[in-house]
């Protein structure tokens, strides 16, 4: 098992003390419009590309970075059977473009031609969950993560993969659901399989919620205020339409709905406009189990919510 530092204690890892302090989760999930799922069969070194060889790992990061893509490893939860075929993925979360595609993955040069567009892979129709365990990253994603896998991978194991860091250590386990792009953070393994059932009925799970790493912190703190207020939670309710940046870190966003309205002034059809500001605290805190003290964190302060 990857524990990270030896000096480790569960009671006092960074994912602990954010429990304690409470912080919060909303528009929390970094950006990843697309991403690139790379089964490995080895130990995962805490940079996590630094797997394959280091041009090719080099090579692979670029093209990413070139076309928007976010790699992680995966891998199955348990013991790793060496013997059967990898296999590469390539998720589109991007809204109206949701897509999961499939392909072998011989060797991980292969990866360049992936990237190049030379293979189409097989669209699958099944959603994706990746928990994040990549102990030697941060102690807290293994330790917590890993229940959460099992969890998962007993009700849904060929949906179910284990995956390198996803970002947001303090707030393990973290689940992401694909091809949506849901972030959820302090998942519990008892509550691990609500957010797949939820998901299948189109549905968000709001107080896990991290938010949508296909929208900006923005836009996933506008859609946290608007559920708040009583607005659907289904998953593709809230649409942005517009963000407009106003001076002093202020930003309007008009959010399309075109669910059943939930609050009783609300039309079922229509648009809503959240302005909201984000401010920067500073915390007598480490972020991670390895970071210093003290940090900065994001936080999103709601100004005005209305409904068209």
């Amino acid at each position: 098992m990857d524990d990270g530092d030896a000096r480790y204690r569960p009671e006092t890892g960074c994912a602990a003390r954010a429990d304690l302090r409470h912080d919060s989760l909303t528009a929390t999930a970094p950006p990843a419009q697309r991403w690139l799922l790379i089964e490995s069969h080895t130990a995962w070194p805490r940079q996590a590309l630094t797997a394959l060889e280091r041009t090719l790992a080099d090579a692979v990061a670029r093209l990413c970075r070139e076309v928007g893509i976010r790699p992680v490893l995966v891998r199955r939860y348990g013991r790793v059977d060496r013997t059967r075929g990898r296999r590469w993925g390539l998720v589109d979360c991007r809204p109206g473009r949701e897509e999961v595609r499939w392909g072998p993955l011989p060797t991980d040069e292969h990866l360049l031609d992936v990237l190049a567009g030379k293979v189409a892979g097989t669209v699958s129709t099944e959603p994706v969950y990746l928990v994040c365990t990549h102990g030697r990253h941060d102690a807290c994603c293994a330790v917590r993560g890993r229940p959460v896998a099992a969890a998962l991978a007993a009700a849904y194991p060929e949906r179910t993969w284990e995956c390198s860091h996803i970002g947001g250590d303090r707030f393990a386990a973290n689940v992401v659901v694909l091809p949506h792009g849901l972030f959820y953070g302090h998942v519990p393994p008892s509550r691990a399989v609500e957010l797949a059932s939820q998901y299948d009925k189109g549905l968000v799970v709001p107080d896990l919620l991290r938010g949508s790493g296909a929208f900006t912190p923005p836009v996933q703190a506008a859609q946290h205020f608007a559920r708040e207020a009583g607005h659907s939670p289904t998953v593709d309710n809230l649409l942005p339409q517009s963000v407009e940046q106003l001076p002093n870190h202020h930003y309007r966003i008009l959010l399309k709905t075109t669910d059943p309205a939930t609050p009783p002034n609300a039309t079922p059809s229509g648009s809503i406009t959240v302005e909201v500001s984000a401010h920067l605290d500073t915390i007598d805190a480490r972020l991670t189990c390895a970071g210093t003290s003290p940090a900065q964190i994001r936080r999103f302060e709601l100004h005005t919510l209305t409904t068209a």
